[in-house]
């Protein structure tokens, strides 16, 4: 759900340049803070080459995909350049996508996206020795264009229908299924809520020998549909709708309401059959994943019940389309989805992230499912799986064994013998080369844009490709002057930890107003050692914009977020949003306990998750907040989609008190203004949450002030968008706290 600050470093597809002027006042504007004033420089678009020490990476012009050596960080070769190719001629490209023999590539152009993870593109075969271009389909856009492991056919969707590309036929297409339909039937890829929610884009894998398509189909014909109403707006301008007003509409299940009814089907490319195989599901259970093997005659199927609180993988024969079960993983309020994300299937192994032990730790199977060892003692997550190298046994691995808000890479040992390979406190991430000799290392902490290194696999740091010095020489002249970190203790005996900005002329004589951020939602983090926190990401440019006009920003993380083992992270469980909402209440009252803060003028706001806690902590029953902000906020659990809101509050008939705690119960309750701001074409979030939360602030005859964003989704952007909603956010703070 929401907006996603994770992830933030490796699947940038340009390099952004940090802009060179400074000025003489040094003030930061809010073009500062939207545009590339303090955009970090990044290693963009890498791609470590499956078994080797070499690296694919796009140019920092955008025109060239470049093989680098990890050891040395220099160029070895051109695989592709935009200048110089036979047959077809791109100005620009998008992405690329290697084939498994390296002989060949998908060059992306022309990409539209769907949803978040969603796209259509056009998509070209580019042979690397003979620099031949030529397009994969002259049928229109393409989806998820997946290459045989052999590289020599190709597999897309195209308008909810798979199709197949043989390289050696003179790329003969065929098309594979063809019941596929808008709004009923999909195949090979997810539709909306399976692609939010279990975060992926793709549903279909071929057999190791590339005789076989394996995928899930989705019969969504049952989901009820939303329709989100669009204008002509601007940014871009849609004519159809300059007079009258058109509709998106979309399948979208609401808590309680029916999911697609998924299957998974096989087609055997030599004998054109196709089988559906034989997965034990429950009729209203999910298939979040399916896998290819080492095995031609084995592909790896999840399937989770829909309170996803067991996950099964099952081993299924394509060709007998028998299944059988090989891990079953149980938890007792549920499975998190970042968890089996994080799955590893290996030629031999199978690596399942778990938090069984009270933490997330590593579990290593075989491929008949028996269990090897366990990666990970001790009372810390880990938080991120970069890979099992099977010929030495090695186990590679991001984990918060320091403190919630630090991470570090780590390697274990098949002995069980553990090595730390990152040696600075704060923020930690790696891409490890496809030998595993090798790892680019991204770290940065409060204060520190990124610094990309490479380092070997003991951890030795062998090259410092980008360093952002000049960002962080920059950052000091605009008054980025560092962030406090603090913990306190609520009255319920809690310890919660928090950051905050304060001015940079701070007086301990006097009383500042306070602007509290948070986002509150399950397993999330925002207070973190990392250049990445903050409210709007970029150092925290926006923080210190409020900090110049005279607030101390705060930001604690309540129950329920990450980073302090399954106990903390999971005792919102049924009841989002009473103790997540009490524990920034309990913030505000200690903050309001400081000499230096003025306890009448606190303010809150969040986005998405974080708009529905301003809410419920403007209504929690204790006047803490004069002020807040809520930016897309689910305001009924009711309204929200099934697998995520299931996940954590089961369905409204099996648990009608959690859903009937909510802000538009908690109306007659608001205490501060409120300002409440929305997308009109909120696909994720949408627009109805706000529009009968109004209703309900009305009849409770309670003041409110609401902005709509005319076409934009869930991330409210758009030409000038972005900049008008921080305006509005700034304006409504210095109305209501000054």
């Amino acid at each position: 759900m929401v907006i996603n600050m994770k992830k933030l470093f490796f699947l940038c597809v340009t390099i952004l340049l940090m802009t060179s002027g400074m000025r003489a006042d040094n003030k930061i504007t809010l073009k500062d803070v939207t545009g590339q004033t303090f955009s970090p420089q990044y290693i963009s678009g890498v791609d470590p080459i499956q078994g080797t020490d070499l690296y694919a990476s796009i140019s920092k012009d955008g025109k060239q995909i470049i093989e680098y050596a990890f050891k040395s960080g220099k160029p070895t070769r051109v695989l592709f350049d935009i200048a110089n190719t036979q047959g077809e001629s791109l100005k620009q490209f998008d992405g690329y996508s290697l084939s498994p023999d390296g002989k060949r590539m998908l060059i992306q152009t022309n990409t539209h996206k769907i949803y978040r993870r969603s796209s259509t593109a056009d998509y070209y075969i580019y042979t690397i020795q003979s620099r031949k271009l030529e397009k994969l389909s002259s049928g229109g856009p393409q989806q998820i264009p997946t290459w045989s492991p052999d590289g020599n056919q190709i597999a897309f969707v195209r308008d909810n229908n798979i199709f197949l590309v043989k390289l050696l036929y003179d790329n003969a297409e065929s098309q594979i299924t063809k019941d596929g339909k808008f709004n009923e039937i999909i195949n090979g890829v997810p539709d909306w809520v399976n692609e939010e929610e279990f975060s992926t884009n793709r549903s279909l894998c071929f057999t190791a020998d590339s005789r076989m398509i394996c995928w899930i189909k989705y019969d969504e014909r049952k989901v009820k549909e939303y329709s989100l109403q669009m204008f002509m707006g601007s940014h871009p301008a849609m004519k159809a709708y300059e007079v009258y007003p058109g509709a998106y509409t979309y399948k979208y299940p609401k808590a309680g309401e029916d999911n697609a009814i998924v299957s998974v089907w096989a087609y055997d490319i030599q004998s054109h059959k196709t089988n559906r195989l034989q997965v034990p599901l429950d009729a209203d259970g999910y298939i979040p994943r399916i896998k290819s093997t080492n095995d031609p005659n084995k592909v790896i199927v999840y399937t989770m019940n829909r309170h996803q609180d067991v996950l099964n993988l099952y081993a299924v024969n394509p060709h007998s389309t028998l299944s059988q079960l090989i891990i079953k993983e149980s938890a007792d309020k549920y499975v998190k989805e970042e968890a089996m994300e994080g799955i590893k299937i290996g030629q031999n192994s199978i690596l399942l992230p778990s938090d069984r032990d009270g933490f997330m730790h590593l579990y290593l199977y075989n491929m008949n499912g028996s269990l090897i060892r366990k990666i990970g003692e001790g009372n810390y997550d880990i938080t991120n799986v970069y890979g099992y190298d099977e010929a030495s046994g090695d186990v590679y691995y991001q984990a918060a064994s320091v403190n919630p808000h630090d991470r570090q890479i780590f390697v274990s040992h098949k002995n069980g013998k553990t090595e730390r390979l990152t040696d600075a406190n704060g923020w930690n991430t790696a891409m490890f080369s496809g030998d595993y000799k090798y790892f680019l290392n991204t770290w940065s902490n409060y204060n520190t844009p990124y610094v990309f290194t490479i380092r070997d696999n003991k951890g030795k740091v062998l090259s410092t490709p980008v360093d952002n010095k000049e960002l962080k020489e920059k950052i000091k002249s605009f008054g980025f002057h560092g962030r406090e970190t603090f913990s306190f203790t609520t009255s319920e005996g809690i310890k919660l930890d928090g950051w905050m900005v304060k001015p940079a002329d701070f007086n301990p004589q006097k009383k500042y107003p306070v602007i509290l951020f948070q986002y509150s939602g399950p397993g999330s983090q925002q207070v973190t050692d990392a250049w990445s926190a903050g409210s709007m990401g970029n150092g925290g440019a926006f923080d210190y914009y409020l900090s110049q006009q005279g607030y101390i920003v705060v930001c604690v993380d309540g129950r329920g977020t990450g980073g302090r083992g399954a106990m903390f992270e999971k005792c919102t469980y049924l009841k989002l949003g009473e103790l997540e909402s009490r524990d920034q209440v309990e913030t505000a009252l200690w903050l309001g306990s400081q000499s230096y803060v003025d306890k009448n003028r606190i303010g809150i706001w969040g986005w998405s998750f974080g708009g529905f806690n301003t809410l419920m902590s403007m209504s929690e029953g204790r006047p803490a907040f004069k002020a807040g902000i809520a930016v897309a906020p689910p305001t009924n659990w009711r309204y929200y989609d099934t697998i995520y809101t299931e996940r954590y509050m089961r369905t409204p008939k099996e648990n009608g008190s959690g859903y009937a705690t909510n802000p538009i119960q908690r109306a007659n309750n608001l205490h501060g203004a409120l300002l409440i701001c929305h997308g009109m074409a909120d696909d994720n979030v949408q627009p109805q949450n706000t529009m009968e939360y109004s209703e309900a602030l009305v009849q409770a005859d309670k003041d409110f002030k609401e902005n709509f964003y005319t076409n934009r989704n869930h991330s409210i952007y758009g030409g000038n968008t972005r900049i008008h909603l921080l305006r509005q956010i700034t304006n409504w703070f210095n109305d209501n706290l000054k």
